[in-house]
């Protein structure tokens, strides 16, 4: 057994998982229509490979890009693409994004698979099927898959996480994924082993879920990973976070301004092993994952396997549908680190892991009226990453974004403790999120300005090179021919012959002034 440490902060939430957990996984039936965003992943978007009227297959890319930073989007069914435009997207600014529709024929007909032993396979090959399956985190950031593992590869990973806490209230679709497919996991760990060779690696699974540590457990018997051990934790959010969950089981700390493989170790979620066991065993891309639907206002909550594209109307439909239509409010993700929803049009995405369904606003949509803050000092008290959030939040407020930098703004993981302890209740997260956007906006903007700048001051300086040339090869030309007139010994009979093209343009012109008398 493992000797675990802590980090610091965090709280004791009530977890709320029994009412999603009580009715098995289930599988959602396909809607009339799938919409999706053609970017579903942290990145660079994607261009649609489809256009209208194209009938595509279960698994078919439908878009993609080139970029090193790039998770593919696949059709999770066969159908009609009715149409490719702008649509609401779920996502914390409410915006819209390009999406590709499908008109679902109900046929769920596939496409071909390329299928081979994944043992056979070189880290590389590994790594690009994964790439051509779309894989990204699922645990809620939903960076692709492949170049975490090609960056990891590069350095030497001693010890492999394998993201199992899952620690926010309401949300259950990893206990559920653990409980039915921890076979899927244990050889979606050992595909990782295989491409980074770790030294050891740790299964880390809150202690409030014992049939996914049971199920996990027997799975790891059955497969024998070598140097593998699954480890319970204690129940305490955020545990799930990555910088904690690294402190809890190994004591290290990952260094201001640095990422975890540049202490050795890597993380990642057992949703993303179950998905990279299928890209790898049934050349499946992910298509779908499992969903979370739960919360005060609806009827029967409960895990379902949902393809991606689906209304979040439909999934409800599914539950049961709403208790109070008319008074809901919906959250995509737990109630800590969720972002709140304009709709229930909106379509299932990758980084769709819960949708909460509430009688009560539970998370605010913008910093709005609240208590001045009494600095209490509670929210330094709770706050895992060890800031002080009192400090970021009046700078934040007072838009000195300067000084939120100077109080390791980016250091702030979003978990939502600051807030959910604040007695003057201050959405201290939400004006962190919107300093965050504007110091991201208006790096972009420098950035372009930077680039424009450059671009402007090497055509001014390419103009130059260009005009100092032009003027010594015309040096060059006139030393030559004085040259040439010199050793011909008369220098005198050939005039220079720019002074003579000039007398013959004011011979023209005076013979049209002339005329025109």
């Amino acid at each position: 057994m493992a000797k675990l440490f802590s980090f610091h902060g965090g709280l004791h939430l009530d977890g709320h998982k029994t009412e999603s957990t009580a009715g098995g996984l289930r599988e959602a039936s396909l809607p009339e229509q799938l919409i999706l965003p053609l970017r579903q992943h942290i990145g660079v978007y994607n261009k649609p490979l489809v256009e209208i009227g194209n009938r595509v297959l279960k698994g078919d890319v439908i878009a993609a890009n080139t970029s090193l930073i790039r998770a593919v989007v696949h059709a999770p069914t066969s159908g009609i693409v009715s149409a490719i435009g702008s649509y609401p997207v779920p996502h914390p600014t409410g915006l819209r994004d390009d999406c590709v529709v499908i008109d679902v024929d109900g046929e769920d007909e596939a496409g071909m698979v390329d299928i081979v032993d994944p043992h056979s396979l070189d880290p590389e090959e590994i790594i690009q099927r994964i790439c051509r399956a779309g894989i990204v985190g699922l645990g809620g950031a939903a960076f692709p898959t492949s170049p975490k593992l090609a960056r990891g590869k590069l350095h030497q990973v001693d010890t492999l996480i394998i993201n199992g806490v899952e620690c926010e209230p309401y949300i259950t679709c990893d206990d559920m994924l653990m409980r039915h497919y921890a076979a899927e996991v244990i050889r979606g760990s050992g595909y990782l082993q295989q491409i980074l060779g770790p030294r050891s690696t740790l299964i880390a699974i809150e202690d409030n879920k014992p049939e996914a540590i049971a199920a996990m457990r027997q799975a790891l018997a059955d497969h024998a990973l070598e140097n593998t051990e699954i480890i319970a934790i204690p129940t305490i959010y955020p545990s799930g976070g990555e910088k904690q969950l690294i402190q809890i089981l190994t004591g290290k700390e990952v260094p201001h301004g640095q990422l975890a493989f540049d202490i050795g170790l890597l993380c990642h979620n057992v949703g993303t092993c179950a998905a990279i066991t299928r890209a790898l065993e049934q050349d499946q891309p992910l298509i779908s994952r499992i969903v979370t639907c739960s919360g005060d206002n609806v009827a029967q909550p409960g895990n379902w396997e949902v393809r991606f594209g689906t209304p979040i109307s439909h999934l409800i439909e599914q539950a049961g549908g709403y208790k109070n239509p008319d008074d809901s409010y919906l959250v995509m993700g737990g109630p800590m680190m969720g972002f709140a929803l304009s709709s229930d049009r909106l379509p299932i995405v990758k980084a769709s892991n819960c949708i909460l369904v509430m009688r009560d606003q539970t998370v605010p949509h913008t910093p709005g009226y609240h208590d001045e803050c009494i600095r209490c000092g509670k929210c330094t008290e709770v706050c895992p990453a060890q800031l002080l959030p009192q400090q970021l939040y009046w700078h934040a407020r007072a838009k000195a974004y300067d000084r939120t930098q100077e109080f390791k703004l980016f250091d702030c993981i979003e978990c939502g403790c600051c807030s959910a302890v604040c007695p003057s209740q201050i959405p201290l997260v939400q004006y962190y999120r919107a300093a965050k956007s504007d110091i991201r906006a208006a790096q972009k903007a420098q950035f372009k300005s930077d680039r424009a700048r450059v671009r402007f001051e090497s055509r001014e300086k390419r103009l130059l090179m260009k005009k100092q040339a032009d003027e010594e090869r015309r040096r060059l030309k006139r030393e030559a021919l004085k040259k040439k007139q010199a050793r011909s010994g008369d220098a005198e009979a050939l005039p220079d012959p720019v002074q003579a093209a000039l007398e013959r343009v004011k011979v023209r012109k005076k013979a049209v002034e002339d005329e025109a008398r």
